[in-house]
């Protein structure tokens, strides 16, 4: 009877221990399988390019005239004629106004008497009938009555100094003039110029002659070209900003002072890899960009930090981080981490 007992008891321990361990196996199965794996993700690549990526910014300024001349007798007097108006397009050397013109004739008959005596002294002094200093001093007195009819002309017939646009005029035919402002003031505009502050940054990137584009708001579609003509040598301690000088032909002198500009410097073109703005994934709360790029086996991806550069319409430049050749998602980022399985779709 004991060793009956003893056996039942046996077989009974043996079978619960075989039904512990039989479903300890089980549960860690459920385990394993309840764990979902991560799937195969369908992305679309391209191979990473290198293109021309031309080294320019765009800035605000104004138009400004060339030159700005104003134009005024040395002294008042009666304005005797006005020939022009504001929004007149003038000429070098063209007569804008007379003034009253009793000293410069009075002037004008002394002279003619005074060319009169010199050409006769000028024959005696040759004949040896009159001395040296007494003709050196009648040239010298001839001369300097030239020179105060000459001034005194410049200042009775006012004449423009530049081709331009006369933009003001300030007195009328019969007026008194008065040194409280200038009659006429005639800008040029052919060409004109822009003052352009650039960031002290790109200080040495600018050199004289650079190519220049520009648009102004009030010709919308146009784009004109110029050329960095000046630099100016100082930076502003506040803006920490340069000027740079840019003149534009303007031949058809559609340009006018004032108007409102867009400016675009070029510096000059690198050689660097474009890839399009889709390419791009940036983690939250982090500034870096990341691209993914595919793994030699074809069937993973890595999560690639790059440095980018000029945004370029729809696509950036990428100064670092991306080599030619190599192969990067552009479609199916959505979910994707550093490692994830992928199935390229679109080779």
């Amino acid at each position: 009877m004991k060793m009956n007992c003893k056996t039942g008891l046996s077989a009974a321990m043996l079978l619960l221990m075989t039904a512990c361990g039989g479903n300890g196996g089980n549960q860690a199965e459920q385990t394993a399988s309840s764990v979902p794996a991560e799937p195969v993700r369908k992305v679309e690549v391209m191979v990473a390019a290198v293109s021309d990526v031309p080294q320019e910014t765009a800035y605000s300024s104004t138009v400004e005239a060339y030159a700005t001349n104003n134009i005024m007798p040395q002294q008042g007097g009666r304005i005797r004629k006005i020939n022009v108006e504001v929004g007149d397009y003038v000429n070098k050397g063209q007569v804008l106004a007379e003034m009253d013109r009793l000293q410069l004739d009075q002037l004008k008959l002394q002279l003619q008497n005074d060319e009169l005596e010199y050409a006769r002294l000028k024959s005696l002094f040759e004949e040896g009938a009159v001395s040296q200093s007494d003709f050196e001093a009648a040239e010298l007195g001839y001369k300097v009555r030239r020179t105060n009819y000459d001034n005194l002309e410049e200042n009775t017939i006012l004449r423009s100094p530049l081709n331009g646009f006369v933009t003001a005029r300030n007195f009328d035919s019969g007026d008194m003039f008065s040194m409280t402002a200038p009659l006429f003031t005639v800008q040029q505009v052919t060409p004109v110029k822009l003052l352009v502050g650039i960031s002290e940054s790109e200080y040495t990137l600018v050199k004289k002659g650079d190519e220049v584009t520009l648009t102004v708001d009030a010709l919308p579609g146009r784009v004109f070209k110029g050329r960095v003509g000046r630099l100016y040598p100082t930076i502003n301690p506040v803006t920490h900003t340069f000027q740079a000088e840019v003149t534009v032909p303007n031949a058809d002198r559609i340009l006018r002072p004032g108007m409102y500009a867009r400016v675009t410097v070029r510096y000059g073109v690198n050689r660097s890899v474009v890839l399009p703005d889709q390419c791009f994934y940036k983690q939250e709360g982090a500034g870096q960009r990341f691209v993914f790029t595919l793994s030699d086996d074809g069937k993973t991806v890595n999560m690639t930090p790059v440095t980018l550069g000029r945004h370029l319409g729809d696509s950036y430049e990428v100064l670092s981080g991306i080599s030619e050749g190599q192969t990067v998602v552009v479609k199916g980022l959505g979910g994707l981490k550093d490692g994830s399985s992928v199935e390229v779709i679109n080779q």
